[in-house]
């Protein structure tokens, strides 16, 4: 009975979120509000009890580990947000959250989106015993890096073969990056939409197996 219920209320919400490609609408809204509640409140309950519970409640009670009074203070600073007379103390959490998250992020974000690209363009042309494909396929990926790279460098005009030439192709380079990126995105959103259309055919209609 419950199954049944779940599978009812599953379609009726489905097919009110798809009811914006008509017109926005009451039930569309009603829709949205839920979603945006419920993900809300879920996300408040899975916080209280992975984050502030073990880590935090129950280390205060046991007696110990009074230093986690200074994070958790920091947290109820947020909240000064909503008084305006002392919401300025909400800039404290948020400039050390900021800072924190620069002083971690960066290395991570240099070692992955800088090294690890540099280290991936550092191949060779060819090897003994590599096949023709291959060969191809690393001049192509070297050759069009260091177009890409080309199109940035604005410290010279795109003139003349190396820059202006190199340029050009650095366009195409990336416009196939941009292409294969949005072509990937919407065949993720296709397989969202296959899967919708088949629970509401199938789980729902039960018009296919």
């Amino acid at each position: 009975m419950y199954e049944i219920i779940g599978i009812w209320v599953g379609a009726f919400f489905t097919l009110a979120i798809y009811s914006f490609l008509y017109k926005e609408n009451p039930v569309y809204r009603l829709a949205e509000h839920l979603v945006v509640g419920i993900s809300l409140g879920y996300t408040m309950a899975i916080t209280y009890d992975v984050v502030l519970k073990p880590r935090l409640i129950e280390p205060l009670l046991a007696g110990g580990s009074w230093i986690l009074l200074i994070p958790a203070l920091l947290g109820l600073l947020y909240i000064t947000r909503f008084i305006s007379s002392i919401a300025w103390l909400s800039r404290y959490p948020i400039a050390f959250v900021l800072g924190t998250g620069m002083g971690v992020g960066f290395p991570l974000t240099m070692k992955s989106n800088v090294l690890r690209q540099l280290e991936a363009a550092m191949i060779p042309f060819y090897q003994e015993g590599m096949p023709w494909h291959m060969v191809l396929g690393n001049v192509v990926l070297v050759l069009g890096t260091l177009a890409a790279l080309i199109y940035f460098f604005f410290s010279k005009p795109h003139k003349g073969f190396f820059f202006g030439t190199g340029s050009r192709i650095g366009i195409w380079i990336i416009m196939l990056g941009f292409g294969a990126t949005f072509g990937f995105t919407v065949m993720g959103r296709i397989s969202l939409l296959i899967g919708r259309i088949q629970y509401l055919l199938g789980d729902w209609l039960h018009l296919i197996e």
